[in-house]
């Protein structure tokens, strides 16, 4: 019986421990913008930087040593 009340205290704690978690996150404004996300996959990436010659020649040689 006494491990069910340990169990139940921490539970409990562990609980107010994410609401107050969650609380601290809304008052920051975690939460505010909900437009962006639905919309981000329709964006293009930016294309990676090329690298110069001599770097692609240079991996290219160290990997087959």
């Amino acid at each position: 019986m006494s491990a069910l009340i340990l169990l139940l205290g921490v539970s409990f704690i562990v609980s107010v421990g994410f609401l107050i978690v969650c609380i601290s996150a809304i008052k920051n404004g975690q939460y505010e913008d909900d437009y962006t996300p639905s919309v981000r996959i329709l964006f293009e990436d930016k294309p990676m930087p090329k690298q110069p010659l001599q770097q692609q020649s240079d991996n290219s040689t160290n990997e087959h040593k």
